[in-house]
């Protein structure tokens, strides 16, 4: 676990935020922000667990009873709020704990992707004087930039993903199922030091099923001819790496040659912008601008990348839509990709930060079309 002071700084940045703003309470369910602000891992589960965050109070934890000991482990201070099974202690925890901040009108702060209904009605249950209103832009601004400890952490689930792939790589060969590469990456993940709860599944994709970005392995063999898609990631202290590469099994046709160049020259033009300021509009340009002079713009199905840390994707977005700027120490993939139905695809996907006035790379297998 992180040192409790970088747990109190980022309560207090969180208050300071609020108390520039016009919510009066946040709201923090279980999963990744929960984490970020407490330090305290909860599964989002029939039971909630909520951090209540306000300006100038002692933030105020609703937990499970029988959660005490973990709750007593907490890195910042706070007022604990324990509910015992039955539904009517939950409510009686749940108003005592808001009250505590208001009993007048109160404005609630969430992240609509992560609350839930329940925990949003636990909360605001018969008191037509809450109302809730997204909390998210100022959660995710906070989130974005990542410190040193955080990206140590990203490094080393970076080097355990590129080992696994290595280890991986021996068994990949006409004839082996898209299945058997996902399951063998799999535990080569873990054997290489990942935490259990990888970032998502890999995907392996082969030939016609490497134009599905988010493709499933699945029983397809693999083929001569064939690209090969592989996106996968490890986890460390929290914190994910997400990182694809494409490969060749035997000889490609001259298209699927062209196509793998054209996307190695974009994930590079997009990599070595240089700029004082960085928005997620600039970054996908960039890239989009290669694929689209090369003839394939219609074929790049997707945004350029996407914000990672604790989550896979999480802000900021490198899309043509995003013109904020890039907060410095943000951490997000540059993965720009070409795929044509029924033939093929290729994606080559880095993890990248901020850094003033660069952009860096923290991944380092080779871009080269390795053919297996």
């Amino acid at each position: 676990m992180m040192q409790s002071k970088v747990y109190q700084t980022r309560i207090k940045n969180l208050q300071d935020r609020i108390d520039q703003s016009e919510i009066d309470l946040v709201a923090i369910p279980a999963g990744p922000s929960q984490v970020y602000f407490s330090g305290l891992h909860f599964h989002g589960s029939e039971r909630p667990a909520v951090l209540l965050v306000s300006a100038h109070k002692k933030p105020a934890f609703i937990f499970p009873g029988f959660e005490a000991e973990k709750v007593s482990q907490a890195p910042i201070d706070l007022t604990p709020f324990p509910y015992q099974e039955s539904r009517d202690d939950w409510l009686r925890t749940f108003i005592t704990a808001r009250n505590q901040f208001s009993k007048g009108d109160i404005r609630v702060g969430v992240e609509p992707t992560a609350m839930r209904y329940l925990e949003m009605d636990l909360i605001g249950y018969k008191d037509k004087n809450i109302s809730f209103t997204s909390a998210a832009e100022m959660i995710s601004a906070l989130r974005a930039s990542k410190d040193k400890q955080e990206i140590e952490s990203i490094r080393q689930a970076v080097s355990i993903a590129e080992t696994a792939l290595e280890k991986t790589l021996p068994i990949i060969k006409p004839g082996v199922a898209e299945k058997e590469i996902a399951s063998e990456l799999v535990i080569q993940l873990l054997r290489g030091g990942s935490e259990p709860e990888l970032p998502f599944f890999p995907i392996v994709a082969s030939g016609p099923n490497s134009a599905n970005p988010h493709a499933t392995p699945g029983e397809r063999v693999l083929s001569n001819g064939d690209l090969l898609i592989i996106d996968w990631g490890a986890r460390m202290n929290g914190y994910i790496s997400d990182i694809t590469r494409t490969f060749a099994i035997g000889e490609v046709s001259s298209q699927l040659q062209e196509i793998y160049q054209v996307v190695k020259q974009a994930n590079l033009a997009a990599r070595n912008l240089s700029q004082a300021i960085y928005s997620g509009q600039m970054i996908d340009k960039k890239a989009r601008e290669v694929i689209s002079d090369a003839g394939y713009g219609d074929a790049f199905l997707h945004r350029t990348g996407h914000g990672y840390g604790l989550e896979a994707h999480e802000a900021p977005y490198i899309s043509m839509d995003d013109t904020a700027e890039i907060p410095l120490g943000a951490t997000f993939t540059i993965e720009p990709g070409i795929y044509l139905p029924g033939v093929g695809g290729v994606r080559i996907e880095d993890d990248m930060q901020a850094l003033n006035g660069r952009l860096e790379t923290l991944t380092t297998l080779d871009r080269v079309l390795i053919i297996l």
